[in-house]
């Protein structure tokens, strides 16, 4: 059984649609990549399979269920999302690390993306980009998701900090945590994804 399947999916867009008649299975293993320029569409079929969006038409499935049927919280509780621009919550690391998981050691989920315990009473709101994209993976690692999907996750991130993300993509999926990974960038796709999707212009090119 597929992970995901999209099934004539289209989503309207101002002037043009920013997904059109999608029809794809993702695999229930691995590093999948949606790879494409800018615009492409790849972000919007992201969010889609978290239900952050629904398709104008057509049907998207999580393992076979129709997402239009499922509990959306309980759904996101199980499909962890990492995005773009990172999203913090007032007060320190711990806190925003405790809002998933209280009793996951917070230690532990900061050195998984490569960020020292010192960080956990710092401020959220004084990270850097790059330090508060890794803190909301670690935040997104706390709920112990049984699928990851990552938004362009290393776009604020320096090379040293992009390999920490790219291994642990990579880690994950070794573990049985599937990963679906949004980038443009053709180096990184071919480094860390089992599959690559190509999408152009609304569909799904290769």
């Amino acid at each position: 059984m597929a992970l995901f399947e999209l099934d004539g999916v289209t989503v309207a867009g101002d002037g043009r649609p920013r997904l059109r008649d999608v029809t794809l299975a993702l695999p229930d293993t691995g590093v999948t990549v949606l790879q494409g320029p800018s615009g492409s569409g790849k972000s919007t079929l992201l969010r889609l399979l978290n239900r952050l969006e629904a398709p104008d038409e057509g049907t998207v499935r999580y393992r076979g269920e129709d997402l239009a049927q499922r509990d959306v919280l309980a759904h996101r509780r199980e499909v962890g999302m990492v995005f773009q621009a990172p999203v913090v919550f007032p007060g320190t690391v711990a806190d925003n690390l405790a809002v998933a998981r209280p009793e996951e050691p917070p230690e532990e989920l900061l050195e998984r993306v490569g960020l020292p315990a010192s960080f956990l009473e710092r401020d959220a709101s004084t990270l850097s980009g790059g330090e508060a994209q890794r803190a909301c993976l670690a935040r997104a690692l706390a709920t112990r998701p049984h699928v990851l999907l990552m938004d362009e996750p290393t776009s604020a991130l320096d090379p040293a900090a992009a390999e920490v993300i790219e291994r642990l993509a990579r880690e994950l999926a070794g573990g049985g945590v599937p990963v679906v990974l949004v980038t443009h960038d053709d180096a990184q796709a071919r480094r860390v994804g089992d599959r690559i999707v190509r999408v152009e212009d609304g569909r799904v090119a290769a």
